[in-house]
């Protein structure tokens, strides 16, 4: 690689873009290659990417938050890169962009075809998502995203857990998860463009945290999704009220007044997932609230969200935060209470 001639690193900002993250990749991938050597006294370096700002149009605009945007460049000209990297948007969890954004898109993928690699962080995953690049591979973004893939995208194998996930053989599809894994993303940029020591240093400079927990032990497991089945939404109801308890299947169907089999396929059709697995959402749910409030012993939290087996109640833990209930605690309670056992 000719270290003397910087990547070219295009950052796409729209009208939804967050500015911090766009502004925050920007300044961290400008600085590789001399800011650590400004700091530690070393001989110079220079600067191994250059990020610069494109949009639909080169005309000045506001994105979230009234942070102003001032791309350097419009793909009207159909700009080359090395990389090409969507930032996190400002979206509702049911936009998924559709209508907006056809020439971006065209664009995008242009630059992939040329040999472009294409990296998304958090909810950029939607507009790449719209693309097409990513149908029938896996992809990630912010949790909170899930249901939208789902619904809006569902030839994308969405996975909710991991940071980045990496969409093709090559390594030059990279979608990154919730709002501060664009650090993990810029660490992964530098780290495969420029050198995995560099990477590092950057780190050190700016403090960057790579999320080795990924996003389980941040993500909500019970999401009210909107849907029109009056029967589904009266059993969610009921299991909100009455999730610690014994029987829950038995007694919802009977409360419900619908054969079992009808009620958990309509249950899945309406909220994407089955009936047990939403219960013992319910139940995870509260043993966080429960940890993160409280010293109760984890024996005693997980009898009181309706489990008598603990060694259970932590492998179902684990499996739906990524975590063992006494690591939740640490990582969640407060500074002036004691770690519990694992």
């Amino acid at each position: 690689m000719d270290r003397s001639a910087p990547l070219d690193a295009l950052l796409v900002g729209l009208p939804e873009t967050a500015g911090s993250a766009l502004y925050g990749m920007v300044d961290v991938l400008a600085a590789t290659g001399t800011l650590w050597n400004e700091l530690v006294g070393a001989e110079p370096g220079h600067a191994m990417i250059r990020p610069r700002i494109v949009s639909v149009q080169r005309r000045p605009f506001r994105c979230g938050n009234g942070i102003p945007i001032q791309p350097e460049l419009s793909i009207e000209r159909d700009p080359g890169a090395d990389i090409v990297i969507l930032p996190e948007l400002w979206l509702a969890p049911d936009d998924d962009l559709r209508g907006r954004y056809s020439s971006l898109c065209s664009w995008i993928r242009r630059r992939f075809q040329a040999g472009s690699s294409i990296y998304s962080a958090c909810s950029g995953s939607v507009l790449l998502a719209a693309t097409g690049l990513l149908d029938g591979r896996e992809a990630t973004s912010h949790w909170g995203y899930q249901d939208l893939f789902r619904r809006s995208f569902p030839k994308i194998i969405f996975r909710p857990e991991p940071n980045l996930v990496f969409s093709d053989p090559t390594g030059r599809i990279v979608t990154a998860g919730g709002t501060t894994s664009w650090h993990d993303l810029a660490i992964h940029i530098i780290a495969r463009h420029c050198s995995p020591g560099e990477a590092l240093r950057i780190a050190k400079v700016y403090l960057l945290k790579w999320h080795g927990e990924g996003q389980l032990p941040y993500a909500s497991l019970v999401r009210h999704q909107p849907h029109a089945d009056s029967v589904v939404r009266r059993a969610e109801e009921w299991l909100a009220k009455h999730f610690r308890e014994e029987g829950l299947v038995t007694r919802v169907v009977s409360v419900t007044r619908m054969p079992a089999r009808s009620l958990k396929r309509r249950f899945k059709t309406a909220t994407g997932t089955t009936l047990i697995a939403y219960v013992q959402n319910l139940r995870i749910e509260e043993a966080k609230r429960l940890l993160e409030e409280g010293d109760m012993p984890l024996e005693e939290i997980a009898v009181s969200v309706g489990y008598e087996n603990a060694a259970f109640f932590r492998r179902l833990f684990r499996r739906s935060t990524g975590l063992l209930p006494g690591q939740y605690r640490r990582m969640f309670m407060p500074v002036s209470r004691s770690p519990g056992p694992s």
